[in-house]
């Protein structure tokens, strides 16, 4: 019996391979097909909780899509996407900001959206003297300590407590005992750890389960300090429009709206 050609050989190593690479090719394109599309979201510190729930209901109504979800100050962000940060969607605590990034050309009008209206609550740590129940006047004797709030100069909640000890009629006494956290969060973090004695922070944080339970809160009256009205936009340079738009959608869907509710916001047009 003769031994197999060199050529013989090469011919079926060809015909080998060819069906790898088909297969391979097959593989990839399956790969491919299932691949996450990811969001990556810009939200104001106040959504820390809720949002984490909504993105459950991305996943369940979505299951290709993932939510990258980073939380700040709102100022701050419009910022870093003013400068070219990769985000897809912009949540805000302040509708104003979104504005700007559509009047900036950063996104479509029909991109912009409302979607909560947040509120504010005067909060005291466990073990704290301090009865938050009469409100804001409880902070006026200068023993009463720190208060924490979000930096107004680029924090919507901060702009609402600074306007709502003005209107209290005690901005001058609790100016100087004040401590500015970053965004909201940092803020309601400096009460929990005790390096303020009260807070003038977020409902939604306050209701959360790190913070639920602890400490006493009462809220602050609506009146007193603008509007929080909530508003979102997705970016025109999305790296997946598409996707972007239906991480929006499941907010202010039926689902999403329950969990805003549910976190103490109160929903656009109310």
């Amino acid at each position: 019996m003769r031994a197999p050609r060199p050529r013989a050989i090469l011919a079926v190593l060809g015909v080998l391979l060819l069906t790898a690479c088909g297969t391979a090719g097959a593989t990839d394109g399956a790969e491919r097909a299932t691949e996450e599309r990811v969001v990556r979201v810009a939200a104001a510190a106040d959504l820390k909780f809720a949002l984490e729930e909504v993105a459950d209901l991305v996943a369940e109504e979505h299951p290709d899509v993932r939510l990258d979800l980073t939380y700040g100050s709102s100022g701050t962000f419009v910022q870093q996407i003013t400068n070219g940060a990769p985000f897809d969607l912009y949540l805000s605590a302040d509708r104003g900001y979104a504005e700007q990034l559509v009047d900036a050309g950063l996104a479509a009008p029909e991109d912009l959206f409302s979607y909560a209206v947040g509120r504010l609550v005067l909060w005291t740590p466990d073990g704290s003297a301090l009865d938050p129940a009469p409100g804001l006047t409880v902070l006026a004797p200068e023993d009463a300590g720190t208060v924490a709030i979000a930096n107004p100069e680029h924090a919507p909640y901060g702009r609402a407590a600074v306007a709502a000890l003005r209107a209290a009629g005690l901005e001058e006494q609790v100016r100087p005992r004040l401590v500015l956290g970053e965004n909201v969060a940092q803020a309601a973090e400096f009460v929990r750890s005790g390096n303020a004695q009260a807070g003038v922070v977020a409902l939604s944080l306050v209701l959360a389960d790190p913070l639920r339970g602890h400490g006493r809160w009462v809220e602050v009256p609506v009146d007193s300090y603008p509007r929080l009205d909530q508003g979102g936009v997705v970016l025109s340079g999305a790296a997946d429009l598409g996707a972007a738009r239906a991480v929006r959608e499941v907010l202010l869907g039926a689902g999403g709206t329950e969990v805003l509710e549910r976190y103490g916001f109160s929903l656009p047009g109310s």
